[in-house]
């Protein structure tokens, strides 16, 4: 059964590049289709886009994705990020230092990629690691979450 509801990623012009990045980092991923614009001549939308992507389909773990190259006019920001629940510190470590790549952007397992993506990296179990004050004063002085110093908090 497909997937009800599939996010859209807008890049500006690397849509293939980002589609092969995160598939080498997520397990279970490939990219399923790439259609590119037809000739610019057809539309005054398209130049200059011309063999860009203008629909791209990929799966991320089982996660199916559109995206496009559409262009300068929007970018991504932090009003909206991408969730990636990890089961153990190897997975948050292997996504941390896969994805980040804005350093000043790093809060409390929020990341921004290098295509302006943000992403959270947090444990699956969060809830249950939020036990008290002191856990929520340790996690808001995190940039990446470390179970282990939530867990000794206090």
């Amino acid at each position: 059964m497909p997937t009800p509801i599939v996010p859209s990623l807008w890049f500006t012009d690397h849509a293939e590049e980002a589609m092969e990045f995160y598939c080498s980092v997520f397990p279970n991923s490939h990219i399923v289709s790439i259609e590119r614009y037809p000739d610019e001549s057809l539309d005054p939308h398209y130049k200059g886009m011309s063999g860009k992507v203008i629909t791209g389909v990929f799966v991320l773990d089982g996660t199916r994705f559109i995206c496009l190259d559409g262009g300068p006019k929007f970018h991504f920001n932090e009003a909206i990020s991408l969730t990636v629940e990890c089961a153990d510190q190897a997975e948050i470590d292997h996504y941390w230092t896969s994805l980040s790549a804005v350093p000043e952007s790093e809060q409390c397992g929020w990341l921004k990629d290098k295509y302006g993506l943000s992403w959270q990296i947090v444990p699956a179990n969060l809830g249950e690691l939020m036990t008290g004050d002191a856990q929520i004063k340790a996690l808001m002085g995190m940039k990446k979450i470390v179970i282990e110093d939530l867990i000794n908090a206090g």
